[in-house]
C-alpha cells in the first residue's frame, strides 16, 4: 500500500499524472531540474524536490536522485511517465530493492521488450507475426551488410534499444547501406548508450497501428482497441486517432488477441502498447512493445470512457482490472496532435525561448494536456523557458466527436484557436495535415508526409503578407508609440480615436530576414498603411483594441487577431498562422547576418558531439563541419562558402549557446563571402 506518489517526469505527462493521482486521494511529489523551476508540474504537486542541473544526465535520468527524492518525501510509489526512466529495468529493480512501488511492468518485461532484437525473437517464439529481417548477435558492419543483401532492399536499419525514430534509417540502395549503418549506430549509442542494430524488410506505405493492452497482478489481460499512428515524420508520430479508419472488427480482434498474447508471453503488468505495421492487404507484423503509458493514450481514454492513469495506479495497488474484455466498448472517434516547439519551414528545427502567452482553446469535445504556462503579468523574468535540454513537445491537443469528421473539424478549430507566443510552433503544419484530402478520406499511410505532403505551403519559408505587416504596424503605433515619446496628438491617438489626421508616420519592421518600411496615416478610426517599397496599400478600420485583441474591418469583413508585445517584439496570431515582428522604428539600423559569411554558428543551444572541421584544411560549400545535438536530435552545421578553415573554436563535448561562433572559414573567392 502507498499513500504518496512521486512522479519521475516533467512537462505535460507529469501534470497529467499528478491530476489523476490527486483525484484518487494520493499525495503527490514532483521532481524538477534547474531549468524547470517555473514549470507547472512543480507548482501543482503537493511537494517538489530539486534533483539537479538542466542536462537530463544530471537530473531526470539520474536514478539515485529520484530514489533519494522519494525517500526524502516518504513517497511509497514512483510513476515514471514516459521517456526518461520509464523503460529502465535497473531503475525498476532499484525501486523494488528500496521497497518503493514502481508503477509499471516487472523489470524482466522491460528488459525483454526494450531490445528490439530480443523481443522479436520472443514474439516469433510466441507465434506473433513479425517482419522478415535479421536479429542476430553478430553486429559487425560486414555482417549487417551481408544480411541486408539477403533480405533485399528497401530495408530498415533500426536501433535495438530506444525509440522515437532515433537510430532508424530507411535504405533504398546497397551503396547507401554502410554509411547509414554507421550513422544509425552512432545515433543509437549517443541516445541510448547501445549501438546494437536489427534489420527488417521495409514495408512501404503501410499503416502504423498500435494496440493498447492492460494487465493486472492477478493474470487478467485485456486490449482497449487500436490507435492509428500512420501520420509520421522521421518515424515520430504527428497525428494519432482511435479507432483506425482502416481497421475493421475482424482485424481489430486478431490484432488485439496477438497483443494480449505478446503481453502474456512476458508476464506483463500495467499499461503497455504493442505496435504493428499493417500492409494494404491487412497483413500485420509486430514492431515493438512499449512498456509504459504512450503519449497518445488520451484518444483511447476518450473512445473507451476510461482513465488509464487511474488504472495504472489501481493495478499498482493490487486491484484487479475494472473491466473484462467483453465489457470494453468503443464509442465515437478521437484525434490527437502534438504541439512542438519547432519550425516546419526550416526542416522542423527545434526552437528555444520564453513562453510569453499560452491560452489553450476551450470548446465542446476538446481536451488539451500541456506542461507549459505563460509569463505572469508580462514579467519576462518569471517566464517559462523552452530549453534545448528536453523534447520540444509542449502540449497535446485532442478532440472527440460522434464520428471521425466531427473530431477532425473540432481538432482543426482547437489548434487554430489555441494561442502560444514566444517560440515558433508547428500549429499551421498540423492544420494543413488535418486538411489534406488523403487524410480526410482516411487513406494516409506512413509515407504520407514524405510523399504526398512535401510541397505543402506550410513547409515553405513564408514572408508575412501585407495584412500581417499592416496589423503589426498598427499595434506598434497604438501600443508602443507612447513609450517612444510621440507628441500629444499622437499620444491621444493611442486610444485609437482621434478627430484629426496628421502626416504619415514611418515604421520600420523586421520579421526573420525580411524588413519592411511602412507609412501609417489615420483619420478617426480609419488607418492606411503603405509599403514604401512595393507601394502596396492596406486599409483598416479599427473597431477596438484591448490588452490582447485587435478587432478591425478589412475589405468589409470584421475580423480580429490576437497579439502580444514582449521584449520590443510584436506577436500576432491570424487563424492558425503566427507572426513575430521587431519594431526598429525608433532604433538604429540593425545589421543582418548575410548568407555566405564564412561563419558557422550554433543553430540552437546544445552539445557538440563531433567536430569534422580542421584548421588549415580546404572545405566545400555545403560540407558538414560540426554535429550539434539538441532536443534529442543531431543537427549538421555546414559551411556556407568554399574556402580554408581559419579557426575552430569548439571541441567535442562542449556545450554551446544559440548563435555562438563555432568555426570561421576564409573564402577562396572573396566575392562569395558577403559578410
Amino acid at each position: 500500500m502507498f499513500e504518496k506518489i512521486l512522479i519521475a517526469n516533467r512537462g505535460e505527462i507529469a501534470v497529467r499524472v499528478i491530476k489523476t493521482a490527486k483525484s484518487l486521494g494520493y499525495k503527490t511529489v514532483a521532481v524538477y531540474s534547474d531549468a524547470d523551476k517555473n514549470a507547472p508540474h512543480v507548482s501543482i504537486a503537493d511537494e517538489a524536490v530539486l534533483i539537479g542541473a538542466a542536462p537530463v544526465g544530471e537530473s531526470y535520468l539520474c536514478p539515485s536522485k529520484i530514489i533519494e527524492a522519494a525517500k526524502l518525501t516518504s513517497a511509497g510509489a514512483i510513476h515514471p511517465g514516459y521517456g526518461f526512466l520509464s523503460e529502465n529495468s535497473e531503475f525498476a529493480n532499484h525501486c523494488e530493492n528500496e521497497e518503493i512501488e514502481f508503477i509499471g511492468p516487472p523489470s524482466a518485461a522491460i528488459d525483454l521488450m526494450g531490445s528490439k532484437r530480443l523481443s522479436k525473437i520472443a514474439m516469433l517464439e510466441a507465434g506473433v507475426p513479425c517482419i522478415p529481417g535479421y536479429e542476430g548477435q553478430e553486429q559487425t558492419v560486414e555482417a549487417l551488410v551481408r544480411e541486408a543483401k539477403k533480405i533485399g532492399f528497401p530495408i530498415m536499419v533500426k536501433a535495438s534499444a530506444g525509440g522515437g525514430g532515433r537510430g532508424m534509417r530507411l535504405v533504398h540502395e546497397a551503396s547507401e547501406l554502410e554509411a547509414q549503418i554507421k550513422t544509425a549506430r552512432s545515433e543509437a549509442e549517443n541516445a541510448f548508450g547501445d549501438g546494437e542494430l536489427i534489420l527488417e524488410k521495409a514495408v512501404i506505405d503501410a499503416r502504423h497501428i498500435e494496440i493498447q493492452v492492460f494487465a493486472d497482478k492477478h493474470g487478467n489481460v485485456v486490449y482497449l482497441g487500436e490507435r492509428d499512428c500512420s501520420i509520421q515524420r522521421r518515424h515520430q508520430k504527428v497525428v494519432e486517432e482511435a479507432p483506425s479508419p482502416f481497421v475493421d472488427d475482424s482485424l481489430r480482434q486478431k490484432m488485439g488477441q496477438s497483443a494480449v498474447q505478446a503481453a502474456r508471453s512476458c508476464n506483463y503488468v500495467g499499461a503497455g502498447t504493442v505496435e504493428f505495421l499493417v500492409d494494404d492487404q491487412k497483413n500485420f507484423y509486430f514492431l515493438e512493445m512499449n512498456t509504459r503509458l504512450q503519449v497518445e493514450h488520451p484518444v483511447t481514454e476518450l473512445i473507451t470512457g476510461t482513465d488509464l492513469v487511474a488504472w495504472q495506479l489501481n493495478v499498482a495497488a493490487g486491484q484487479q482490472l475494472p473491466l473484462r474484455q467483453h465489457e470494453i466498448k468503443l464509442s465515437g472517434h478521437a484525434m490527437e496532435v502534438r504541439l512542438y516547439a519547432e519550425d516546419p519551414t526550416n526542416n522542423f528545427m527545434p526552437q528555444t525561448g520564453s513562453i510569453h502567452r499560452w491560452v489553450p482553446a476551450e470548446s465542446e469535445g476538446i481536451r488539451i494536456d500541456s506542461g507549459i504556462s505563460a509569463t505572469k503579468n508580462n514579467n519576462t523574468k518569471s517566464a517559462q523557458v523552452v530549453s534545448p535540454f528536453y523534447d520540444p513537445m509542449l502540449a497535446k491537443i485532442i478532440a472527440y466527436g460522434a464520428n471521425r469528421e466531427e473530431a477532425r473539424r473540432r481538432l482543426i478549430r482547437a489548434v487554430e484557436d489555441s494561442t502560444l507566443f514566444g517560440v515558433t510552433v508547428n500549429n499551421n503544419f498540423l492544420c494543413e495535415v488535418l486538411k489534406a484530402p488523403s487524410f480526410i478520406k482516411g487513406e494516409a499511410t506512413t509515407g504520407f508526409i514524405g510523399n504526398d505532403f512535401t510541397n505543402n505551403p506550410s513547409l515553405a519559408p513564408k514572408v508575412p503578407g501585407s495584412i500581417a505587416c499592416a496589423l503589426s504596424a498598427l499595434v506598434s503605433y497604438l501600443k508602443l508609440g507612447a513609450k517612444h515619446g510621440q507628441n500629444k496628438e499622437q499620444a491621444h491617438a493611442l486610444s485609437g480615436w482621434s478627430n484629426t489626421g496628421h502626416s504619415p508616420w514611418p515604421y520600420h519592421l523586421k520579421s526573420g530576414d525580411h524588413t519592411w518600411q511602412l507609412s501609417l496615416e489615420h483619420n478617426d478610426d480609419k488607418y492606411v498603411i503603405s509599403d514604401d517599397q512595393t507601394q502596396e496599400v492596406t486599409d483598416l478600420e479599427l473597431v477596438f483594441i484591448s490588452s490582447d485583441t485587435l478587432c478591425y474591418i478589412h475589405q468589409g469583413i470584421r475580423q480580429s487577431c490576437i497579439y502580444q508585445i514582449a521584449d520590443e517584439k510584436i506577436f500576432l496570431r491570424l487563424g492558425s498562422e503566427y507572426f513575430c515582428f521587431e519594431d526598429y522604428t525608433h532604433s538604429e539600423n540593425v545589421s543582418e547576418d548575410k548568407v555566405g559569411s564564412g561563419h558557422v554558428i550554433a543553430s540552437m543551444d546544445g552539445a557538440i558531439i563531433d567536430v569534422i572541421a580542421v584548421e588549415g584544411t580546404l572545405v566545400e560549400k555545403g560540407q558538414t563541419l560540426v554535429m550539434l545535438e539538441a532536443m534529442k536530435m543531431e543537427h549538421p552545421l555546414k559551411a556556407d562558402v568554399t574556402g580554408i578553415v581559419e579557426s575552430v573554436n569548439i571541441s567535442t563535448g562542449d556545450q554551446v549557446k544559440l548563435r555562438q561562433l563555432l568555426v570561421t572559414i576564409k573564402a577562396d573567392n572573396p566575392l562569395e563571402a558577403e559578410g
